[in-house]
């Protein structure tokens, strides 16, 4: 082996090993804040989340089967189709994460913080988010709905996020006969809670929008996205069809990719240059290469 091919082997190696440390660190740290949410919000209050957490919490709530027990159980299934639908990688993360979850709540005692409905279903929804986002960030789950959500989308041919509503309202409308409306109702604000605490984990405050722009000083703009903003821009010549006779006019369409926070000021510098400029902005979950920053953990 040469130095050179050495070399490369020790990099790739010591990649390796950060990238395990930094998945294990956000698995454990997304099993102690969901075991958190759980045990000092949730479950001693009878409220519920959503999925297969929702699922356990509610059969421990109607049984004597121990919430550890019942968050593995319910779990297996998914885990059995994590391993067929995604890959034998996921299915060992998400194995490891829910064990831990599982473990961390027979084995550490957390205090009850609250109460107080309204900051429970808040703040309990809160940490369970958290830490569902943390271990997705790890690459596992601590909830496998989506795994199924993810299955039954391609063979049904709906959106994943139709499939979680389903399962989800199916998993309230339990909770309202086994505990009462008021519950499953709080239950709900517990989900809401836990599941936009989850999406800004997972996408961060950098939350990216693709913003396409049509205007006839597409020069002008464009020297400001690279100058002013420090972002790349993609330009596609296209025609105009609009008008009762359909108007061909040639210009440049600029495509560029920007963070939430840079979306006031884009639109500001526009208006400088053209008030009517035509400008469409779509909502991107994330972005690989190019000049964009990104997140460094």
């Amino acid at each position: 082996m040469t130095i050179n091919e050495e070399a490369a082997v020790n990099e790739s190696f010591k990649s390796t090993i950060k990238l395990a440390l930094k998945d294990g660190f956000f698995i454990i740290s997304g099993i102690f804040s969901a075991a958190f949410g759980l045990e000092s919000f949730l479950f001693p209050n009878r409220f519920i989340d959503g999925g297969a957490t929702g699922i356990s919490l509610l059969v421990a709530e109607v049984s004597d089967w121990p919430l550890f027990v019942l968050i593995v159980l319910v779990n297996i299934p998914f885990l059995v189709l994590g391993f067929r639908v995604i890959g034998r990688s996921f299915a060992i993360k998400a194995t490891i994460a829910i064990l831990g979850l599982a473990i961390v709540l027979a084995t550490v005692s957390f205090p009850e913080i609250t109460q107080d409905k309204l900051l429970v279903a808040v703040f309990g929804g809160f940490f369970l988010g958290a830490g569902i986002g943390l271990s997705v960030r790890g690459g596992g789950v601590l909830d496998g709905t989506e795994v199924l959500a993810i299955f039954l989308s391609r063979k049904l041919g709906t959106t994943i996020g139709d499939i979680i509503i389903l399962i989800n309202i199916l998993v309230f409308i339990a909770a309202a006969y086994f505990l009462s409306i008021e519950t499953a109702l709080y239950s709900m604000l517990t989900y809401l809670a836990a599941s936009r605490t989850l999406d800004f984990v997972i996408e961060g405050i950098e939350e990216y929008t693709g913003v396409t722009i049509i205007s006839d000083y597409s020069d002008e703009i464009r020297s400001m996205i690279i100058g002013v903003l420090g972002r790349g821009v993609t330009i596609y010549p296209a025609k105009g069809g609009y008008g009762k006779h359909g108007v061909h006019n040639e210009y440049d369409v600029l495509f560029t990719v920007i963070t939430r926070l840079e979306i006031r000021r884009l639109n500001i510098e526009i208006s400088k240059i053209d008030p009517k400029a035509f400008v469409v902005m779509n909502k991107i979950n994330d972005t690989r290469g190019g000049m964009i920053k990104k997140r460094s953990i």
